[in-house]
């Protein structure tokens, strides 16, 4: 019996080094993303979101048979990051992201859909449902966010100031509300 639980213990950690090996480095660009830290300077945050992530994503190992683990880890580092984010007894022993980069001029949300929707390729109700929120209000997020990081650029064409993203469609989407009447379709 000890070495049927020794030998499935050794092959639960060389499949998990094999799936850190892999997934780290792009999970670490996402937590860093994420986090809105430099790419030249020491990420502690990013790490401290890393480490937090691949400790659980080890811990449910044997519980995700036919599940993706680069999804729940990822799930596992979105999820802290939010909590962290926008719980007031959060942790704040870390500094907050270094002025000057495009992703530091966002909110933590906009910032988190931002890097979800675009960076990692999740879709909009898989945002949804992964922070409690409706895809509406990804969209809106994911809307602003973009036409942040544009800057003044980013209204142009689609009256109100609205951007469309990827998927956003016509209707109530991004560009719904006053001034999204007559002539919305076409650039100016």
């Amino acid at each position: 019996m000890r070495t049927r639980h020794t030998s499935r213990d050794a092959r639960r950690e060389r499949e998990f080094a094999a799936f850190v090996a892999g997934a780290a480095p792009r999970l670490l660009h996402t937590a860093a993303l994420l986090t809105a830290e430099p790419p030249d300077a020491p990420v502690p945050r990013a790490r401290a979101l890393l480490t937090h992530a691949l400790a659980h994503t080890y811990a449910d190992w044997d519980g995700l048979r036919g599940d993706d683990p680069y999804d729940h880890a990822r799930g596992r580092l979105v999820t802290r990051y939010d909590r962290d984010s926008w719980h007031p007894r959060a942790p704040r022993h870390h500094p907050p992201p270094a002025p000057g980069g495009v992703l530091a001029a966002l909110g933590p949300r906009e910032r988190l859909v931002l890097v979800l929707r675009l960076h990692e390729g999740v879709a909009e109700e898989q945002i949804a449902a992964l922070l409690g929120l409706s895809a509406e209000r990804v969209r809106v997020l994911c809307a602003r966010a973009v036409a942040t990081v544009l800057g003044p650029r980013a209204g142009r064409g689609v009256p109100g100031g609205a951007v469309r993203t990827a998927g956003a469609g016509s209707g109530a989407g991004a560009g719904a509300g006053a001034g999204a009447g007559a002539g919305a379709g076409g650039p100016r």
